[in-house]
């Protein structure tokens, strides 16, 4: 699944598109959290504003739950029961069917809060389901982790990434976040700038870059072989005119026959010119295994 976007900024408000907002429950009308990174001049990252519907300070306390119940009436229930008579609050979740099986997956996304520690929570499960007790029945087993969400917000002195501020809360408003309430005096004018709005669905937050202004944002379509070895043979190709990929994204269209192969790359470091760059890479093809196509070679708009 696709789980980015490239996008630009109008005035210094960024419109979230539905599909990502939906997912990581940034919602209109709701308070959106955020913190600001800065990076260092290697790469082609300026400024990264994470994004979330949860406070900093929750995350400390936040699970990873999996529950695999038996796919029948009321076992949802049953483990929604289990978690929450001991104090655990579940807040973003999905469950489904398992393909070709009769098991319920169930992953929550949980607040232990004054609940304990994860492994008391196995320890209790476990002496119920010895004790043949009818509460966890229709449940098979559970499996926790830490969500570890807090990963994103570490930052050493010789790292990449400068932790600049962290924003008070601020309301979605028509669908778009505006930067210039927390963030305006850092980023200045951010008018018409790149920016690539990213979702982590495992720790539901999104994550915003903005571009330096010397990256330069080309998008290449390219349809290839369904094969192994043809993504690897346009990639060294490319890496060889010192093009940094952003972003890549393949998918077959017909099996054993053709999948596309979409790219976003900087190009500030490349030295061939759009139109050279088109021709080099068509003759580059010729000489591959297999028939590939540049479907489309634009500036990303």
């Amino acid at each position: 699944m696709k789980n980015w976007e490239f996008s630009k900024v109008t005035g210094s408000e960024i419109a979230i598109d539905d599909r990502l907002s939906d997912m990581m429950g940034i919602v209109e009308g709701g308070c959106v959290y955020s913190t600001l990174f800065g990076y260092n001049d290697e790469g082609p990252k300026k400024y990264e504003v994470i994004l979330s519907m949860y406070p900093q300070e929750n995350y400390r306390t936040l699970t990873n739950i999996t529950l695999y119940m038996k796919d029948v009436p009321g076992s949802s229930a049953q483990a929604a029961h289990l978690l929450g008579s001991r104090g655990i609050n579940i807040l973003n979740s999905i469950s489904l069917e398992g393909i070709s099986d009769t098991i319920i997956i169930w992953k929550v996304l949980a607040d232990l809060s004054f609940a304990g520690e994860m492994d008391v929570l196995l320890e209790k499960f476990a002496s119920l389901k010895e004790a043949d007790d009818p509460s966890v029945s229709l449940i098979d087993h559970i499996e926790i982790k830490p969500a570890d969400i807090g990963r994103v917000f570490r930052t050493e002195p010789d790292k990449s990434k400068t932790e600049l501020r962290r924003g008070a809360p601020v309301t979605l408003k028509n669908g778009k976040y505006d930067m210039s309430v927390e963030y305006g005096d850092i980023l200045g004018n951010i008018d018409g700038k790149n920016i690539l709005m990213v979702a982590d669905i495992g720790s539901w937050m999104m994550s915003v870059t903005f571009f330096k202004d010397s990256t330069t944002l080309r998008k290449i379509d390219i349809e290839i072989p369904d094969c192994p070895g043809s993504i690897a043979q346009c990639l060294d190709w490319i890496a060889e005119k010192n093009i940094n990929l952003i972003s890549v994204f393949s998918k077959v269209k017909i099996c054993y026959q053709t999948m596309s192969l979409e790219l976003v790359a900087d190009f500030a470091d490349c030295k061939l010119s759009d139109d050279e760059f088109r021709a080099n890479l068509e003759n580059a093809f010729a000489e591959m295994n297999g028939i590939y196509t540049l479907k489309q070679f634009v500036e990303l708009k």
